[in-house]
């Protein structure tokens, strides 16, 4: 089997790219390394796969990049990438959404159904339904009324995935929860949380903490992932979330415990676009996909909490070495 992963250094690409090369996929990655965090970071996303016979990483940006050479042998297709964040898709910034959100995903759908590859598994998200008058939100009936220009493009992505689809396109869109654990990007709120908690800068807290989220394990993620490129039978949209809400407050106080020390924290205004709560009906996915989600709230917490302590200790060593070595 062979998988072409946009986005394959990010987050949840990185892992992806490791789960289908152990199960023997051959898999060519792409991600353009855009300077929305650190370059070094997500090579090192990719550590574990250099060298590995069975991936291969191109350097390219879907928005721009000729796709035909890459999906001619018509790979299956993960596409995760993205210009991600809220609150940077307001003002002038939404440009870069239109262009790494919308562009990419018409190209890669357009080049897809060109080539006639077999399926397109997409990146949606949970933002697409906004605050929601009821919870779960369910795929079929719950209205995407999405509260920043970061879900609008998500929305449009999954009405992109609709045309395609009727042209002979499979798509399946996967409505991320709140996704954590290790190598999770530096803007995000867990991640933020876990550095705070291990030394680093005090955490900001936009709001009074109420709010609620849905939090998937991204080792959940992938697996949802997996099975949905190979399931026989399959909708075209579904929720993937981790089935354990919890506030902000309440994760701040559970990696207090942790860690034996309070978080840091220092608060802020709400954030503009952040909704009151997260929280999706998973039926379809474990239906179709025969998935659920395993990873505990608690333990996934702890597997990105040492992740993010082993990087500072690792940090803290090469800074020592350096100082050392300037001083031999």
């Amino acid at each position: 089997m062979r998988a072409v992963i946009t986005g394959s250094a990010g987050f949840i690409g990185s892992h992806l790219a490791e789960r289908l090369v152990a199960e023997g996929w051959w898999v060519t990655g792409v991600d353009s390394f855009s300077p929305f965090y650190a370059t070094a970071d997500k090579e090192a996303n990719l550590a574990g796969l250099v060298g590995e016979r069975r991936f291969d990483l191109v350097r390219a940006d879907v928005a721009t990049t000729p796709l035909h050479k890459l999906l001619a042998d018509r790979p299956l297709i993960v596409h995760l990438a993205a210009q991600p964040g809220v609150l940077g898709s307001f003002g002038t910034g939404f440009n870069q959404y239109l262009q790494d959100n919308l562009l990419a995903t018409q190209r890669l759908f357009e080049a897809a159904a060109s080539a006639g590859c077999p399926r397109v598994v997409y990146a949606s998200s949970s933002s697409v339904y906004g605050d929601a008058e009821a919870y779960p939100c369910f795929e079929d009936y719950t209205p995407t009324r999405p509260r920043s220009p970061y879900g609008v493009t998500k929305q449009a992505c999954e009405k992109l995935a609709e045309v395609y689809a009727g042209m002979g396109l499979p798509t399946v869109g996967m409505r991320f929860f709140t996704v954590y654990g290790p190598r999770q990007r530096p803007d995000m709120a867990i991640r933020r949380l876990c550095e705070a908690a291990t030394g680093g800068p005090h955490f900001t807290l936009r709001g009074d903490g109420s709010q609620i989220r849905d939090f998937t394990h991204v080792h959940d993620a992938v697996d949802a992932v997996v099975k949905a490129l190979t399931a026989d039978h399959i909708d075209p949209v579904l929720n993937i979330g981790g089935g354990e809400e919890a506030s902000m407050l309440e994760v701040i106080r559970l990696l207090g415990q942790m860690t034996g020390r309070a978080v840091p924290v220092e608060r802020q205004a709400t954030q503009i676009g952040d909704v009151r709560r997260t929280a999706g009906d998973t039926g379809k996915a474990r239906r179709g996909l025969g998935w659920r989600p395993r990873v505990a709230l608690r333990d996934g917490l702890r597997t990105e909490l040492d992740w993010v302590r082993e990087r500072r200790e690792a940090d803290v060593t090469a800074d020592i070495s350096l100082i050392a070595g300037r001083a031999s």
